[in-house]
């Protein structure tokens, strides 16, 4: 089985719904398991900011599915959420980003692990560093140690947002 992380946010029909129902989606995509999820967190837009604040979290998995195939099941989720990508940094129903894959480093047209701009993105990293602290991410440092760097940006973390465990 291979661990891998996915970053979940929404900011369009009901987020904390959307970004919700996307961790049980995720959880029965085939040959895969959630492990556990992140908080869920506020965050302001980024790049095009005339649109609602995202809802973002975090989940590790275990698959047998090879990254391309866990990619597609993740792209599935996102078309069955309604997902449309009309231009960068568009408001969405529901984004789900594989941000690592064991310690796979890849790069082809459809997929870059790891994530090339998940470092820079508080939304991620407070999210990631809150499951796994000391996951090492690239050859950046600590999940925890990045966090830190991105603690500026605005990043509010919900109470109480714990879905259900699995």
């Amino acid at each position: 089985m291979a661990r891998a992380f996915i970053a979940l946010g929404s900011n369009l029909q009901e987020p904390l719904k959307q970004v919700s129902t996307a961790l049980d989606e995720i959880d029965s995509i085939e040959n895969t398991r959630l492990i556990r999820h992140s908080s869920l967190y506020v965050t302001k837009p980024l790049g095009y900011e005339n649109q609602p604040d995202f809802i973002n979290a975090v989940a590790e998995v275990e698959t047998r599915l090879d990254p391309a195939e866990l990619l597609h099941g993740l792209f599935a989720i996102e078309n069955s959420h309604g997902r449309e990508r009309p231009f960068p940094n568009a408001p969405r129903v529901l984004d789900l980003d594989l941000l690592l894959y064991d310690d796979i480093t890849m790069r082809s047209d459809e997929l870059t692990l790891p994530h090339p701009r998940m470092h820079e993105r508080g939304f991620v990293m407070l999210p990631l560093a809150e499951i796994a602290p000391d996951l090492k991410v690239g050859g950046l440092g600590t999940a925890s140690g990045i966090a830190e760097r991105c603690a500026a940006q605005g990043i509010e973390k919900l109470q109480n947002s714990q879905h259900e465990s699995h």
